[in-house]
């Protein structure tokens, strides 16, 4: 088996850094103190010190570590109960593999999530904890693996075309594991959130042969869908942002090739500009004329609000769950 790149195995050291935001009433709200005077406008209102922050979630969470830390340890809870997933490769490289917790059923719809990291960090195994609730409601959960950016020479179209490719691998190969290729759904959360939104406009059939409804409904949590401001932020450091990334992989600007109903959901204490994304395709979607929801989660933090996927009470969990129920009537 290929070795893992060693950038695979680092951790990512966060920080609790104060910054500045939106507004005296933001940062208040937010708990970030504001930072005077501002420097001139680079998005928006922000100045390129506040924009920063808004593309930092660890700024505004700065229990960060312990909530990513209670992913690793409840997802190895959840292999405990369940077992150990079905490993298959979609792809020649070893990352190239997605982890499958099979439903106790065949021709069980299937859900794809595709976990977040700021496009350099995650794993697979580490984003088992919401298996229990989609096998215990009949439901195969898939869980890519894919490059982190850093492996990429610092290109997101690599790991954009492994998690697509991913997809059409789960549409081929669902009838291995018992899952039927028909009634395949989408999530995903931050970075993840915003590969999810990739796949959900993607022309899978001028790309791959593929149904154009080959996704039958998405769920996008706390993600990116134009990647303009992005460019803009302090990821432009560890991202090589071009022109034709910006324009190939911003959701936003390709909802033309969306043809699934599409839930956005975000927290009300993460960033502003991951609150206003989400808003903002929501309204563009909308104004296209395609089925979209928004769920705001009052209280919760970028990283915490993810772990409702877990729970089928949970803001994410209900939404996933009510999604493929809809989706069989």
């Amino acid at each position: 088996m290929k070795e893992e790149p060693s950038g695979r195995r680092r951790l990512i050291a966060v920080g609790a850094g104060v910054v500045a935001t939106l507004s005296a009433a933001t940062v208040r709200a937010q708990g970030v103190p504001a930072r005077t005077p501002p420097g001139p406008p680079v998005w928006l209102d922000l100045d390129q010190a506040q924009l920063d922050a808004a593309y930092d979630q660890s700024r505004y969470a700065p229990n960060q570590p312990l909530v990513t830390k209670r992913y690793a340890i409840n997802s190895a809870a959840v292999r405990a109960r369940l077992g150990n997933p079905q490993r298959f490769g979609y792809g020649p490289t070893a990352i190239e593999s997605v982890d499958v917790y099979a439903a106790r059923r065949t021709d069980a719809p299937v859900h794809v999530f595709i976990h977040g990291g700021a496009w350099r960090a995650g794993l697979a195994r580490d984003y088992a904890f919401a298996a229990e609730l989609f096998v215990e409601a009949g439901v195969h959960l898939v869980v890519p693996d894919f490059l982190w950016v850093q492996d990429a020479g610092g290109s997101l179209m690599p790991m954009a075309d492994q998690v697509r490719r991913s997809l059409a691998w789960v549409y081929r190969n669902a009838r291995r594991f018992g899952g039927n290729p028909d009634r395949i759904y989408v999530s995903g959360h931050s970075s993840g959130g915003h590969l999810a939104g990739v796949l959900l406009t993607t022309d899978w059939p001028g790309q791959f042969g593929l149904p154009a409804d080959v996704i039958k409904g998405g769920l996008c949590c706390s993600g990116i869908f134009d990647l303009r401001p992005v460019r803009l932020s302090a990821r432009s450091n560890y991202v090589k942002f071009t022109d034709e990334m910006e324009e190939a992989l911003s959701p936003q600007r390709h909802i033309r090739h969306l043809n699934a109903p599409l839930v956005l959901a975000y927290g009300t204490l993460e960033t502003p500009e991951f609150q206003r994304q989400s808003r903002d395709f929501a309204a563009a979607v909308k104004a296209a004329g395609k089925p979209v929801e928004l769920l705001v989660g009052e209280g919760y933090i970028h990283f915490e609000i993810l772990e409702t996927l877990a729970s089928p009470y949970g803001l994410l969990g209900r939404a996933a769950l009510a999604q493929i129920s809809r989706g069989a009537s």
